[in-house]
């Protein structure tokens, strides 16, 4: 949200550094992220100056040009060639100086320097509108009031104004701060809490009145839950023109592109008060206004020309002919003020939030009006704020007020009542405040203290503060203005010692993360919130199966994820698109899932892996990330954990290209293997994505807490290798699993170091070359033991394998 000072500063009379007054705001909870500078013309035209035309004649070497000298009022004439048609003698115009800085209309910098046009020497420029950027015009030179005196910059003839904007981080609950008149508020607060009384100032509406009692548009609302209060005023007369140059510079100076005078006022308001409003040519209207919802599927054209399908529960504001605004949203393309409107019909009303904040979400539209009224505007001044819209409307385009003001209350909106314990305070705070204290931090929150008790306050929230409605909220006011800062800690510190197990969820999940971060592997965390259609990506997904938001931020947000894949691919995507191809990336989450039996919650663990295996170097040659290199990182992590006995199996899963899955017995640790090429399209992904996705409820119900420690070996192991012929369909798997059945008690480890196809070898065969590692716990093993052993595994490998010992 952007903040003007210099408009800040008509609802609170400081002299404050910029600086200054951003460091408070930000202590008050209204974060201040950036202050930067604004002119209404870029630059200030600083260097710009009145020159009086002393004398002007023909350029001797160019039909088009002059020459002129020109009295910059420094004592000084200086001779500038000028090609305007319309320049003359005894004429007061703008000189832009040697060295001055100009900007064209692409905001583009160009310096005015000394030179030569045509053999005549130039000392400056004689500038057109269009060259100083206040205007369009390029027909000629901008001719001055002849009163002015030469040497006045031409800034201060203009009035250009400089202004400061603060740019508010400002949270979703602050809707009381969504406007120059809260900020004003809270500003107030802080400084009274320095000891600095200012008066908050309010303009005045009592010069509002009626002056002809012409035309009466009746107001009809048809559903006070949705619409609390409505308030409405005709204007007759006016005159749709260009707003005054202070109005412009107020609305561009929080980037707002000004439209016309009617228009600009409803603006100015929303930032000034932080009341929407909304103007209705009055000749578009027939008969009565209508505060309603419509059928469902009936069609509304909106002010950006496009076609809305109305849902039934969009709140419309109407006529006898159907509806001509979302109320609070937007407004309609057939009942906005255009050019020739001479009678408006001005609005001004309290919205239901949550009404707002579906039609804005269901059609997908967010303006400043929805972006209030969804949060909660203050309803006790819906006709303060339409009264100081009309004395503004008349001011800047005319016309009279020919209506009384209809505003159509049927039941008050009630401030809250909240009772506040000094004890709580106290043991929330952390610090025992000053009961008085505590009464002007209160009253300067326009907080009202209805009863007074040695327990406590009876207080009275005012309800535009719809963010504090209970005894904490209190609280947490009280100390923003106190300061944080102001808060003494004590210098004793607390300890507890909890006695919990090693195999709680964040101590694992720490313990693996540290394995993966030191294996290179980056930890992301995804939204839970996506899309409902990657269900679609899988079989094994069900579209019905998708939790659904009720109310979702948008449509890509609308359903809560089902896998983790698919947010990790995302990532992946992202990174790849931005020059950084070789990832390792974990995370752990949830997945979410709508059953029969009801919702279901489960956690998992997920490895992505993608690009080469090392970062790229002279020394390091490229190679891709394999399965095997993969499937690695996740024995890792099972062996960390301390499971050993798990066996291989093989998966079919539309996921997965080729892929296994690891077991406990019947029960699935982790699913692995290389995403299928259709999932990596839908994600504009080229190469090739490795995916494990670990069952984590499963590995924390199944992890031991049990520590089993063993001597070192005493005796030496021994290695031998065998390198076996075998057909195409063996697997490693088949032979390491005939080794662990030929041998269980010194059969140590069996390691796959060599594998070879092509040339020299038969059609349809492969050649493995295994390791085997032997030890006896007891004694050295011997020859006659070693080729006993080993020869079993041959004779085993032929009969089971039909391999063959190259």
């Amino acid at each position: 949200m952007r903040i003007s000072y210099n408009w800040l500063k008509q609802f609170i009379k400081i002299d404050l550094p910029s600086e200054d007054t951003a460091t408070l705001l930000t202590d008050l909870g209204l974060e201040v992220e950036v202050v930067e500078k604004y002119q209404s013309v870029k630059g200030g035209l600083v260097g710009v100056v009145v020159g009086e035309v002393k004398t002007c004649e023909k350029h001797p070497d160019a039909d088009r040009l002059k020459v002129t000298t020109v009295d910059l009022g420094d004592g000084t004439i200086v001779q500038i060639v000028c090609g305007a048609p319309n320049v003359e003698a005894g004429q007061k115009v703008p000189v832009a100086t040697i060295g001055t800085k100009l900007y064209d209309k692409d905001g583009n910098e160009f310096e005015i320097k000394k030179g030569k046009i045509r053999g005549q020497e130039s000392h400056g420029m004689i500038c057109a509108e269009d060259e100083l950027g206040i205007g369009t015009s390029h027909d000629g030179i901008m001719v001055l009031d002849a009163k002015l005196k030469p040497g006045t910059t031409l800034a201060e003839v203009l009035k250009i104004e400089n202004d400061e904007i603060f740019e508010i981080g400002l949270t979703p609950n602050r809707a009381d701060a969504m406007s120059h008149y809260g900020v004003a508020r809270d500003l107030r607060a802080g400084l009274l809490q320095k000891s600095k009384n200012i008066e908050l100032i309010t303009p005045s509406v009592s010069a509002f009145k009626v002056e002809k009692r012409t035309l009466k548009i009746d107001v009809d609302v048809k559903d006070s839950k949705l619409c609390p209060r409505y308030c409405g005023v005709t204007i007759s007369g006016i005159t749709v023109k260009a707003s005054p140059d202070w109005l412009q510079n107020r609305l561009k100076s929080l980037g707002l592109t000004p439209k016309n005078n009617i228009v600009d006022v409803t603006n100015y308001i929303l930032h000034d008060l932080g009341q929407p409003l909304h103007a209705f040519d009055a000749s578009k209207i027939h008969g009565k206004v209508i505060v309603k919802t419509v059928e469902a599927g009936t069609k509304f054209v909106t002010l950006d020309d496009v076609e809305r399908t109305l849902h039934e529960d969009d709140l419309m504001i109407c006529d006898a002919n159907g509806p001509m605004c979302m109320a609070g949203v937007f407004g309609g393309k057939n009942s906005g003020v255009s050019e020739n409107t001479s009678t408006i019909f001005l609005e001004s009303a309290y919205f239901n939030p949550v009404t707002i904040r579906k039609t804005a979400k269901r059609h997908t539209l967010s303006t400043d009006a929805s972006f209030r009224f969804e949060r909660g505007v203050d309803p006790s001044i819906t006709e303060y704020a339409l009264k100081r819209a009309a004395m503004l409307i008349q001011q800047v385009a005319g016309g009279e007020i020919t209506s009384d003001v209809i505003d159509v209350y049927p039941k008050k909106i009630e401030d809250f009542s909240v009772f506040l314990n000094f004890d709580k305070t106290a043991k929330l705070i952390g610090q025992e405040l000053p009961k008085e204290t505590i009464k002007k931090i209160l009253a300067s929150l326009d907080i009202k203290v209805n009863s007074v008790s040695d327990a406590g306050l009876g207080l009275i929230i005012p309800s535009y503060r719809v963010d504090v409605q209970r005894e904490v909220d209190v609280i947490e006011e009280i100390l923003r203005v106190y300061g944080y800062n102001n808060i003494s800690f004590s210098k004793k510190l607390n300890a507890t010692v909890a006695n919990s197990p090693r195999t709680e969820d964040y101590k694992v999940q720490n313990i693996v993360a540290n394995q993966l971060n030191s294996q290179g592997f980056h930890e992301m965390m995804a939204n839970s919130l996506t899309t409902p259609e990657y269900a679609k990506l899988s079989a094994q997904l069900k579209e019905e199966n998708n939790v659904m938001m009720l109310n979702p931020l948008s449509n890509d947000l609308s359903a809560m994820r089902q896998s983790l894949l698919f947010s990790g691919l995302e990532a992946i995507s992202y990174n790849i698109n931005r020059r950084n191809a070789d990832l390792r990336l974990f995370e752990f989450g949830k997945t979410y899932h709508k059953l029969l039996s009801g919702y279901n919650e489960k956690k998992h663990l997920t490895l992505f892996v993608s690009g080469n295996q090392k970062d790229e170097s002279w020394t390091n040659p490229d190679k891709k990330s394999d399965f095997f290199l993969f499937k690695g990182y996740v024995n890792a992590i099972l062996s960390r954990l301390g499971y050993e006995k798990t066996q291989e199996k093989p998966m079919t899963s539309d996921v997965f290209a080729e892929g296994i899955c690891i077991c406990v017995g019947n029960d699935i640790l982790v699913e692995l293997g290389t995403v299928t090429k259709s999932i990596l399209k839908s994600f504009d992904i080229k190469q090739e994505v490795l995916f494990a996705d670990f069952n984590w409820d499963l590995i924390l119900k199944l992890l031991s807490n049990k520590i089993k420690f063993q001597d070192i070996p005493k005796y030496p192991e021994v290695r031998r290798d065998l390198a076996l012929l075998i057909d195409d369909a063996v697997s490693y798997q088949t032979l390491y699993n005939i080794a662990r059945q030929t041998e269980k008690s010194l059969l140590k480890n069996i390691n796959l170091f060599d594998v070879y196809q092509g040339k020299n070898l038969p059609e349809g065969k492969k050649s493995y070359a295994l390791s085997f590692i032997l030890q006896d716990n007891s004694k050295t093993l011997t020859d006659a033991q070693i080729d006993k052993i080993m020869g079993k595994l041959q004779s085993n490998f032929e009969s089971e394998a039909g391999a063959v010992l190259r």
